[in-house]
């Protein structure tokens, strides 16, 4: 790798529009909330097609994660009861680039913006890209987990 750090410039391309106005304690069930996301008029010609798919896939920026708790090793959901494991093993959102992503159910397009169900992204956060869920490919049949992150 070069010494010199890269240089990296993202915009958004859109913001998130919800009534959760901080991070939530865990536990809280994202999946019950309703979410726009409201894309730059300037992409809305980008979003035709997508009201076809049932789920799409948001990366988005977890702008208020605060960098000075960023851990090498951490409890995975803060949870000391979990085993301590490499931030790279967790979806702690204290990392190098906070950056989010989620699979979500598309419930409609309205133009330039697509309300969603189930995005763990708090309002204004920014989105930086959106994608169409595809089953075989953004999936993994023989995909597996530690055993504590297993359901049981």
């Amino acid at each position: 790798m070069d010494s010199q750090p890269l240089k990296m410039f993202v915009k958004p391309v859109g913001f998130v529009i919800n009534k959760i106005k901080r991070k939530q304690e865990p536990g809280y069930d994202w999946r019950e909330v309703v979410s726009r996301i409201e894309v730059d008029d300037k992409f809305s010609q980008a979003l035709e097609g997508l009201e076809e798919y049932s789920h799409i896939i948001v990366i988005y920026w977890l702008h208020q994660a605060d960098a000075a708790r960023m851990a090498l090793k951490v409890h995975p959901r803060g949870d000391k009861k979990l085993p301590l494991v490499g931030l790279f093993a967790s979806r702690s959102p204290y990392r190098p680039n906070p950056v989010g992503e989620k699979a979500v159910r598309l419930l409609k397009r309205q133009g330039n913006i697509l309300w969603v169900e189930g995005l763990d992204a708090i309002d204004g956060t920014p989105v930086k890209d959106i994608k169409p869920y595809i089953p075989g490919y953004d999936s993994a049949a023989d995909a597996t987990v530690p055993k504590w992150n297993q359901k049981e």
